[in-house]
């Protein structure tokens, strides 16, 4: 326990916030009998093996092992020290730590990431009443006009305006006394070379703040007002901003995708305000069409299933074809916004209006099936017939990848229709090209498995004493007259090691005069792999009560594995007095495991 927070408070800290609420910042859980499930987000996997428990405050990988409780989560997923993880947690409880002391390089850290913050909300603040309250920003505003932006969208994603100035912000800073040294490192301002004196990073234009998941401003987005280069221009990453790891709107639109589960993702800023003009309120994007795996995994932590909506010229429909890939990596659903061509998003809402824009493009989204139909026809004479063989081999190598049979029949169906091929013919060339993929894919994963450290050991049966101690160990933790038991009948006389002493740990827990809690029980444990191996025993499902006679078969086991070890050793030395010919001395042996057998059996 850290010395700087005392221990009350690290408890109502941790009553402050329900696990499940804390996790589901990161994970994508559903229910699952008593217990929540998702996909671990310390590991890669298609196949949730991510189990959180309500009632016990505990969260347990199966696949990667990782568990523990919500401090153990924050401090795994962040990468923070356990009194910083505390800090985190109090803040999502609403909880004061006046008495918290992180040292002063975290302090000092602290400060400057405070200045960072608190110069984009003044920035924020200062070009937003420059575009709506001054004539300086009338070009500006009338600009939006012209683009459909409405004073409510203006306002709800406080868009402003930088001046055509070098030094207006520069100015406004500094007399709020924050050092501009901070502000360069921030993106802010920048500075000249040949004097190093900041200036204005941003001038004559329409202004896009840039939140964090946390819904933090951390950068800025500029469009050029009037003619120039380029025309987008985005804050330098910092600190604070990672343009890789960051989804615009995301902590705005995080409860909307979660309650559709689904989320629209738009190429820019504009596109995600003018879609939210139209209704489109689970609509997030990149900063530019290049998607990361870490965004596709923060979208998937929220949701199943993802719409692109991208530009229908050729960069924005290879980044679709391209990001949507990445998506399916993750285990994302994902369908096609098709918009008509040479049209983005916010060209098309001008042009036909927000109803439109949600019923026609979002509302009769494609298939990801149905996309690449028409993706791999651009380009291409289908007249042709070296390239229609070319597509229809494309095609059905798509197909191959899909995983259901209803599907793979509907898609071949089609194909047939259109170019007039025997059904038949089609799904016997798939089936070839399934068997090659399959191959291929096999060997790819048998490179992997050879590559990777931390395979999880298969499932298997325990041994019958492994068994006991494990589920003996299971019921201490939720039952403190069961633990009381187990120390006066087995006491220090586990045979497995690590459960041995994680019982030593919660003989000790106990006589503190603590109650069952599994989750401060685990706090208090130092070493990782009885961390680890505790948590996977409290997530076990046990019936709440032990009778009598199921505590006496768990100490009869437990008691009756050492005479087997002795048993087996001595069958070793009666085989080995065997193959010496000393038969006089194996017979000895021989009686001796028959009288340890039997004692053994009576027990």
């Amino acid at each position: 326990m850290s010395p700087r927070i005392s221990e009350e408070k690290v408890d109502e800290v941790r009553r402050s916030v329900d696990i499940v609420d804390v996790i589901s910042e990161y994970v994508q859980l559903k229910k699952q009998g008593r217990n929540l499930i998702g996909l671990c987000p310390f590991h890669g996997e298609k196949t949730p093996s991510f189990s959180v428990s309500q009632d016990k405050q505990l969260y347990h990988c199966f696949g990667c092992g990782a568990g523990g409780n919500v401090f153990s989560f924050v401090m795994e997923i962040e990468g923070l020290s356990f009194v910083e993880s505390i800090v985190k947690v109090a803040d999502k409880g609403n909880v004061s730590l006046p008495e918290v002391d992180l040292g002063d390089n975290q302090s000092k850290e602290d400060d400057t990431l405070n200045q960072w913050y608190n110069g984009h909300i003044l920035a924020a603040k200062l070009y937003h009443h420059i575009l709506t309250a001054t004539e300086e920003g009338k070009a500006a505003r009338e600009y939006l006009r012209e683009r459909g932006f409405t004073k409510e969208a203006i306002d709800k994603f406080q868009i402003g305006y930088a001046p055509n100035s070098w030094d207006f912000l520069t100015n406004f800073l500094q007399k709020r006394n924050l050092p501009l040294s901070e502000m360069v490192d921030c993106g802010l301002l920048s500075v000249r070379e040949f004097d190093q004196k900041p200036f204005d990073r941003f001038r004559d234009r329409i202004m896009f703040p840039i939140w964090n998941k946390q819904g933090k401003i951390i950068a800025f987005g500029g469009r050029i007002l009037k003619e120039g280069n380029p025309k987008y221009l985005n804050s330098p990453e910092s600190g604070v901003f990672n343009k890789s790891e960051t989804l615009y709107y995301i902590h705005e639109a995080r409860k909307s995708i979660r309650k559709k589960n689904e989320a629209v993702l738009f190429e820019g800023y504009v596109d995600v305000i003018a879609a939210w003009r139209a209704g489109i309120d689970n609509g997030v994007a990149t900063l530019g069409t290049a998607l990361t795996e870490g965004q596709a995994k923060m979208l998937r932590r929220n949701t199943d299933q993802v719409i692109l909506c991208y530009d229908s010229d050729n960069a924005g429909q290879n980044a679709t074809f391209k990001n949507a890939q990445i998506l399916e990596g993750t285990g994302i659903r994902v369908k096609v916004a098709k918009l008509p061509d040479g049209m983005d998003p916010d060209d098309y809402i001008q042009k036909n209006g927000v109803e439109r824009f949600s019923q026609d493009i979002i509302g009769q989204s494609l298939t990801l099936m149905g996309f690449k139909f028409q993706y791999f026809r651009r380009g291409k004479n289908l007249q042709d017939e070296g390239q229609r063989l070319d597509y229809i081999q494309r095609i059905l190598q798509e197909i191959s990848k899909l995983k259901h049979a209803v599907e793979r029949d509907h898609y071949l169906r089609q194909l047939s229709e259109e170019f007039s091929l025997s059904l038949e013919a089609l799904k016997q060339e798939q089936v070839q090209i399934y068997k090659s993929q399959s191959r291929q894919d096999k060997q790819d994963n048998n490179k992997t498995i050879q590559k990777t450290m931390h395979i999880p050991a298969q499932k298997k049966l325990l041994p019958a004493h492994e068994a006991a101690e494990k589920l003996l160990l299971a019921h201490m933790l939720q039952n403190k007259s069961v633990a009381f038991q187990v120390e006066e009948r087995v006491g220090g006389a586990f045979n497995i090691d690590q459960y041995q002493a994680i019982a030593a740990h919660l003989y000790t827990f106990y006589s503190k005069g603590y109650e069952p809690n599994p989750s401060l029980f685990i706090e208090q444990l130092e070493d990782k792999d009885l961390k680890r191996i505790t948590t996977e025993i409290a997530m076990m499902t046990i019936a709440d009560d032990l009778s009598e006679q199921e505590l006496e078969d768990y100490f009869n086991q437990i008691k009756k594995f050492p005479k087997k070890l002795e048993i087996e050793k001595l069958k070793l030395a009666r085989k080995k007095a065997e193959e010496e010919k000393d038969y006089l001395k194996a017979a000895t042996i021989g009686m001796d495991i028959i009288k340890m057998e039997q004692t053994l059996k009576n027990t």
